[in-house]
């Protein structure tokens, strides 16, 4: 962690989210008149589309199991440099992973493979990340241990797995038994490389849904904001405000000390409320590390 070049990351599966948590980042950061490094976790896979098409097929004739939420897809050494070298210098070098034709097109490149390495813009005020790996730990590697604010984006996993069959089948051009033979495969990577981190998270919103969710695989569609609450754990912040939380968010909710719950349409709102006040402390640690203001502010 940096006073003097603070980073949050976001982590959770794809479609956990994502979409309403980056509104909600976008315009807290605009409101406070931010500068951010957007970094996307996919940029520290290992391998390109067709590599890890090649890497599924001789792991799956050896008998073992090889997915995106695992070490052996992902460069851990790479994002741990990356959170480190940005809290130690404030840039880094990050690329971009192309999913789709729309995003391949204007680089001259195919879909499912990575940009060059380039350095970040210089001069900004704090790196965001969001990614599947933002609070990972291994034997080697902490990545953790440089994230000042880290939140958990964890819909249940029905819900998860509802989002992926439709991402991957609509957007990707994966069929839905490659997709249910994915989800297999990734299950103990998903185990012991994703779960855990949302013990070490700030916050979580999981995302829970209000209608039945029991067969992810004959799903018509996904289920609304609307039709779900979302439960926020709060871990190791204090003078959390939860009175002003319940009087601000219609219909929310204690469900235990540490737990808040709200309709899921208001989660935004949630989030802003939530997240707008622990970013400006953020800032004014940094402004005071970099001597720009005294302690008394």
């Amino acid at each position: 962690m940096s006073q003097r070049n603070p980073i949050i990351a976001v982590t959770g599966s794809s479609g956990a989210g994502t979409t309403t948590t980056s509104n909600a980042f976008a315009h807290i950061f605009r409101t406070l008149g931010i500068e951010a490094a957007w970094v996307e976790g996919d940029c520290f896979h290992r391998y390109s589309r067709p590599e890890m098409e090649v890497m599924v097929r001789k792991a799956k004739e050896q008998g073992k199991h090889i997915s995106y939420f695992g070490s052996e897809a992902n460069d851990f050494a790479a994002l741990e440099s990356c959170f480190a070298d940005y809290a130690d210098t404030g840039n880094a070098k990050v690329r971009k992973y192309l999913h789709t034709f729309d995003e391949a097109v204007p680089y001259n490149q195919m879909p499912g493979t990575f940009t060059p390495w380039i350095d970040l813009p210089e001069e900004t005020d704090l790196l965001f990340y969001e990614g599947l790996h933002g609070g990972v730990v291994t034997e080697e590697h902490n990545v953790a241990h440089h994230v000042d604010l880290l939140i958990g984006m964890v819909p249940i996993i029905n819900l998860e797995w509802i989002q992926k069959i439709f991402r991957d089948t609509s957007e990707r051009g994966h069929s839905k038994e490659a997709v249910m033979s994915s989800i297999v495969r990734s299950m103990d990577d998903y185990m012991h490389h994703i779960i855990p981190q949302f013990s070490r998270t700030h916050i979580n919103f999981q995302r829970v849904p209000t209608v039945d969710t029991s067969n992810p695989f004959s799903a018509k569609d996904i289920p609304s904001l609307d039709e779900s609450f979302v439960v926020i754990r709060f871990r190791g912040i204090k003078h959390v405000d939860f009175p002003y939380y319940l009087q601000m968010i219609n219909g929310s909710f204690m469900s235990r000390v540490n737990t808040l719950v709200v309709p899921g349409g208001k989660m935004g709102l949630a989030m802003e409320l939530i997240l707008t006040p622990l970013i400006e402390d953020l800032m004014l640690k940094r402004r005071q590390a970099r001597g720009q203001v005294s302690w008394l502010e």
